[in-house]
């Protein structure tokens, strides 16, 4: 077979998402027949070569897709010894190698996709493969017209800017607000912030969809394997 990339393979096998593989290999992580590989974009045939990582084997790894609905106080991590309990730990008998692809904070609810497949991770986290992910969001504190445009518009912030691709008001009263924003491009705590920016204070976020991916009935804190068109639709991606 023609020669695949480094991080590829090992994201395909469950290692971790393609960025971080990156990271294993630009550290000396991982080996190739013996040799240590540093170099980013060096092709491999796992079907001949043996691949290692901090000595161990990496092989060919079936790929599992979960969707979980993540309640508030999960969080999402694949540290051991958390005292909270984490978003992997929904899926009854996970397999060894999981993560959480598109991550929330801990206060955080809703969509969250648990996989071995690392490319898939990468393509729906990669702003360039426009996956994007809505939300519904209940705010409190004055809000007007002025506020919602400057939401729409995008606000400056220690981060950079925070702009969102569509505000939706769904519901409005004296004091709270609700919001449904799609988000193309995630920065850490994004919507908390650009609210606090307007003077809304988040008293709920949930997360409605990912790209085609939604949220549907699934009740907080359950988990379900994807069905066939969701597993088409990530397909679908990894083509792109």
């Amino acid at each position: 077979m023609a020669g695949i990339r480094l991080q590829k393979v090992l994201a395909d096998a469950g290692v971790a998402s393609r960025r971080k593989c990156e990271e294993l290999i630009a550290a000396g992580c991982v080996a190739v027949d013996g040799e240590v590989i540093t170099r980013m974009g060096t092709k491999v045939d796992p079907e001949k070569q043996k691949v290692t990582v901090n000595g161990r084997p990496v092989g060919r790894m079936q790929k599992v897709y979960y969707l979980v609905n993540k309640p508030g106080g999960v969080i999402c991590t694949n540290a051991p010894g958390s005292k909270r309990r984490r978003a992997i730990d929904l899926v009854p008998n996970a397999p060894a190698g999981v993560y959480t692809v598109g991550r929330l904070d801990v206060a955080s609810e809703g969509l969250l996709i648990i996989t071995n497949d690392g490319e898939l991770a990468n393509r729906i986290a990669h702003p360039r493969y426009g996956v994007r992910k809505v939300y519904e969001v209940v705010a409190e504190g004055d809000f007007n017209e002025k506020k919602l445009a400057r939401l729409r518009k995008g606000i400056k912030s220690e981060v950079g800017l925070l702009r969102f691709e569509r505000v939706n008001v769904k519901k409005r009263s004296r004091r709270s607000v609700v919001f449904e924003i799609e988000l193309g491009e995630g920065k850490n705590r994004e919507i908390r912030r650009a609210m606090a920016a307007v003077g809304l204070d988040v008293k709920r976020l949930r997360r409605l969809r990912i790209g085609k991916i939604a949220l549907g009935r699934l009740k907080p804190g359950e988990a379900r394997p994807v069905n066939s068109k969701e597993r088409a639709y990530f397909q679908s991606l990894l083509k792109m």
